[in-house]
């Protein structure tokens, strides 16, 4: 007999445990402003409706409508994160649609930039660069700054056909115009291709042991925008210099889709560089060929000043 009177007090302190928290549940749903509008609008939603349905007025209620209630996306405190609850009633019913809160909007949008940008090797701080902190100050960026605000400026449905070539000493910041250009280009659904030039060089050497070079070569022909950074500073062979970057930079001048670079040299100086290649063997018609295009697909800017490297 003692073990039942024990099992049946047990149950009587579980229920009314129960009970009390049914109670403070249904007292915190119903201080909810939105709740109260919703029940009022609803002359069908009686208050056994909603003790009936009070797990789903309380799921509601404890939600983050709005962002308010989370610290950040990351630390989303809803049931489904990055989703808020939107109530319908149908009839007596409450029903709970989730949409996509506004960061988890943002964070797609951000998501889906960024996937327009197709980087080889370059550092987060050049895939993340925007505008605004553009240095507005110095005098030796200003015609740099300048042509950047006033190409983006004039970007349209259609691109203009050519891009920039920023030439400057190491260090001067030339590659972060790049940065810049291609996020404010992928805010306009515009995609980018940034390649480092050096490890352009040997991605291509590497491709050919997969038979992956032709594949490659004609992702950097036909994307939308494409940037070379750092040209002039690739050990390269003739091959290199007039099949694979010659025949680059042909097609995009042929079919009018702008090329930006950065160099630490100007054109006279990078013609110099491309006559010799790594054999020793001197070109000069073949290494005028390749600053010739650049020059058609490319409007020249000097960046100079400070090293920010430093």
């Amino acid at each position: 007999m003692e073990p039942i009177q024990r099992s049946l007090k047990k149950w009587m302190k579980d229920h009314k445990q129960f009970q009390q928290r049914f109670y403070n549940m249904k007292q915190q749903v119903l201080q909810d402003r939105e709740v109260k509008e919703l029940i009022a609008s609803h002359p069908a939603l009686t208050e056994e409706e909603v003790d009936r349905q009070l797990i789903k007025f309380y799921e509601f209620e404890s939600q983050s409508k709005n962002c308010e209630k989370c610290p950040s996306r990351e630390r989303c405190i809803n049931i489904l994160e990055g989703y808020t609850p939107e109530p319908t009633v149908v009839g007596s019913e409450l029903k709970l649609m989730y949409n996509k809160c506004p960061r988890e909007r943002k964070l797609e949008q951000k998501r889906k930039q960024e996937s327009l940008i197709n980087s080889l090797h370059m550092p987060r701080e050049i895939l993340e660069a925007s505008s605004e902190r553009l240095d507005l100050n110095d005098p030796d960026r200003t015609e740099a700054v300048a042509k950047t605000v006033q190409y983006l400026e004039g970007v349209t449905d259609e691109l203009p056909s050519k891009g920039l070539y920023f030439h400057g000493p190491f260090g001067v910041g030339k590659t972060y115009f790049l940065g810049v250009i291609a996020n404010s280009l992928s805010e306009k659904n515009i995609s980018s291709m940034l390649i480092y030039m050096p490890e352009f060089v040997r991605e291509i050497k590497n491709s050919i042991k997969d038979d992956s070079m032709n594949s490659k070569i004609e992702a950097f022909k036909t994307t939308p925008v494409l940037m070379l950074d750092d040209i002039g500073a690739e050990s390269q062979s003739a091959w290199f210099r007039d099949e694979v970057l010659g025949s680059i930079l042909q097609y995009r001048m042929m079919e009018r889709l702008p090329v930006f670079f950065t160099s630490n040299y100007n054109l006279k100086e990078l013609e110099q560089i491309f006559t010799t290649s790594n054999r020793g063997d001197v070109e000069q018609v073949k290494a005028q060929r390749i600053t010739e295009r650049i020059r058609q697909l490319s409007d020249l800017i000097k960046v100079d000043g400070k090293n920010r490297r430093d």
